[in-house]
């Protein structure tokens, strides 16, 4: 009987074990799942244990004036317990790191609100030796870094024409200004004579009135232009004309307005060029100077 209970037992055995071995490695799999969606929630984006990534719809070629503060724009998520350094690419220079500024240059200093994303260099007061790379680093093992170039253009206003004008009583004026340096947000330009402000009207498309004296008109197109037109010139109107940009250095030229014609540049429209008459005077004496060296000359060789 004993032997005989034994070969019975020993399927239901195997089968039993094999029941029990089952559920062993299921419980292992529900376990690991278990683990592995804790895990993931660990490493949420409010994590430390989180890798951190660069956010790159940033602008990263940045053109800015001189004297005009330029912010470089650096945004990292998931940082964690990393840190955040600004380095200047061309000497390797610790600008920043963190909140705390590492150079002795206090034009630099980074800006981040509390919580924030975004750690900001800025730079006050840029000059053009200011211009190149700057490198928004990561302490990650391997570093991360974001490369920021940085443009800095001297802006300066240009009058087109001679810096002196001369311009007929009763006759109009048309001064030029033009700003082609610079990034598109110099705001406009002011016109300014002496040190007052030019007042000018503004006239809508469908209004009817006469045609005022004072005229101005900004446009962009490629570069900047403002254009001054003052009709009806009176002796009054002499006098320094300047042109005054928001963010650019201004640029000025001198009227004159007389009674009649003058042997100095004369404005013609829009064409500043020189009288004809003043051309053939200059022409006569260049000639009569040439002619009196060479009789000199010609003399002095047969003494």
């Amino acid at each position: 009987m004993g032997a005989m209970w034994r070969t019975l037992e020993m399927p239901g055995w195997r089968v039993s074990y094999r029941l029990e071995i089952g559920l062993v490695v299921i419980v292992i799999m529900v376990l690991g799942f278990f683990n592995e969606s804790q895990g993931t929630a660990h490493y949420g984006e409010d994590s430390v244990g989180s890798f951190p990534y660069f956010e790159y719809n940033v602008p990263r070629n940045v053109t800015t004036v001189v004297g005009q503060t330029a912010f470089l724009h650096c945004r990292v998520e998931q940082l964690g317990d990393k840190a955040v350094s600004w380095i200047r690419k061309r000497d390797l220079h610790i600008l920043t790191a963190g909140i705390l500024t590492y150079t002795s240059d206090q034009r630099f200093q980074v800006i981040r609100p509390d919580k924030s994303e975004n750690w900001t260099l800025q730079i006050k007061f840029p000059q053009e030796r200011d211009a190149g790379i700057y490198e928004c680093q990561v302490n990650t093992e391997p570093k991360m870094s974001l490369a920021f170039q940085l443009n800095v253009v001297e802006a300066k206003a240009h009058v087109l024409g001679p810096a002196d004008l001369y311009v007929k009583t009763g006759s109009s004026l048309k001064l030029t200004c033009v700003l082609s340096q610079g990034p598109h947000d110099l705001g406009t330009i002011f016109w300014y004579k002496g040190s007052k402000i030019i007042e000018y009207k503004e006239v809508e498309a469908n209004e009817i009135i006469e045609e005022p004296r004072v005229r101005l008109k900004t446009e962009w197109t490629e570069q900047l232009t403002s254009r001054l037109t003052i009709e009806k010139l009176l002796p009054g109107d002499s006098g320094n004309y300047s042109c005054v940009p928001t963010m650019a250095e201004a640029a000025s030229v001198n009227v004159h307005v007389i009674n009649g014609e003058h042997p100095a540049a004369m404005q013609h429209g829009n064409a500043n060029t020189a009288s004809p008459c003043a051309l053939s005077v200059n022409l006569l004496i260049s000639l009569y100077c040439t002619l009196a060296t060479l009789y000199t000359n010609t003399v002095e060789g047969f003494r």
